[in-house]
């Protein structure tokens, strides 16, 4: 650990084996922003891109026809699809079908959000419940795989289910939470490799499910990067970056108007991403998920690096957390927690140890760079 490096701008470090730094010890993911996404950053504080916004909305509006929705919206009751919705509807007047994927891991925090914003917004919600079996048996095969992206199951479901509605409800536009705010520093690929890479799914559902999947949902990176969006012209909207986001501000204005609850770090609404992100990736992979998002937000200026650095140096969860999680978590997917305590005591492997896509994702990656076409979040 005292071998670490830290980047002297932000809070990445060398456990991103691939990280690279300048003459001044300024990270690659710091000169990524510097180059990529500082323009487009300043110019949504400045309120540059809302006129552009609205002619996208203009569009979204006008694809509706007959239809009773005119986008697609995925919410899962956390700060960004939570505020991606109340502007959505309450400053660009859209009428999104609002769907959300029940994977069995809700907290009840989630649960609250959501439905209020739902019912105070006076929206329809959509509900894909995940077949609890089929999920329950995936994840565990994740944490018998070895891998370090061991929430792909959740993660999966819902990609798969957003590109399923889009085509089942024949949605042009798909509202996406992503965002330079909080975000502009890519997850490394050895933290969580792509969830989408279906033939990585389907290797670790041979070697590792006592029976085959049969409902649970599922889409290739060809399916919605290639088919869906130049076959079916389906289009997807950042609406966060073409906005003043900050995450505070947006965090009280939900307060104020839906009664929401906060989170203590991002995509802890969902109880099993919590123990994912806050111990099993640290504690396993000496991969903590925050520096991602501490060193976004010190690049859009939320956040000092004094700060970033403060909550680091303190565990994500206390261990009194970490014991009521490690002891729930073993308990719903149907093992003892001496058999949790073998699965973390196991060698680490990597994508490379199974079938995967990488190439594909990889050659897209390339195509992107050449087209000079969005790659946030891209990872290397």
């Amino acid at each position: 650990m005292n071998d670490l490096q830290i980047c002297t701008n932000c809070v990445m470090d060398t456990t991103d084996s691939q990280i690279s730094f300048d003459e001044h010890g300024v990270c690659d993911h710091c000169n990524r922003f510097e180059s990529l996404h500082r323009s487009v950053w300043e110019d949504s504080l400045q309120g540059k891109r809302t006129q552009l916004l609205e002619k996208k909305a203009q569009s979204i509006r006008e694809s509706k026809g007959n239809s009773k929705y005119d986008c697609l919206l995925g919410l899962s009751g956390g700060c960004d699809s939570s505020f991606m919705l109340h502007y959505s509807v309450t400053k660009l007047g859209l009428r999104p079908l609002v769907f959300h994927v029940d994977t069995g891991w809700n907290s009840k925090d989630a649960v609250h959000n959501i439905y209020n914003l739902v019912n105070t917004l006076n929206l329809d919600l959509h509900v894909k419940v995940i077949d609890w079996d089929e999920m329950q048996e995936l994840q565990l095969a994740y944490f018998k795989s070895g891998l370090s992206n061991i929430d792909t199951p959740q993660d999966h479901a819902f990609m798969a289910t957003l590109y399923n509605y889009a085509e089942k409800y024949d949605i042009k536009y798909i509202l996406n939470g992503g965002n330079i705010s909080t975000e502009t520093v890519s997850v490394p690929l050895e933290w969580m490799y792509y969830q989408s890479d279906v033939t990585l799914l389907r290797d670790i559902e041979k070697k590792f499910m006592r029976f085959p999947l049969k409902k649970f949902p599922t889409s290739s990176a060809i399916n919605h990067r290639l088919r869906l969006k130049y076959q079916r012209g389906i289009q997807v909207l950042k609406i966060l970056d073409y906005i003043p986001y900050i995450k505070s501000e947006s965090e009280l204005i939900l307060k104020d108007n839906y009664n929401w609850e906060s989170f203590s770090n991002k995509h802890y609404e969902s109880i099993f991403t919590r123990f994912y992100e806050g111990y099993w990736l640290p504690s396993r992979f000496n991969f903590d998920t925050r520096k991602v998002t501490f060193s976004s937000m010190i690049l859009t200026g939320q956040m000092t690096r004094q700060t970033a650095l403060d909550r680091l140096s303190r565990p994500a969860l206390s261990q009194e957390e970490i014991n009521y999680e490690f002891s729930y978590i073993a308990k719903k997917i149907g093992i003892t927690e001496n058999e949790l305590t073998q699965i973390f005591s196991q060698p680490l492997k990597t994508f490379k140890d199974y079938n995967n896509q990488y190439i594909i994702y990889k050659l897209g990656a390339y195509a992107s760079r050449i087209l000079k076409q969005d790659i946030s979040g891209a990872k290397r």
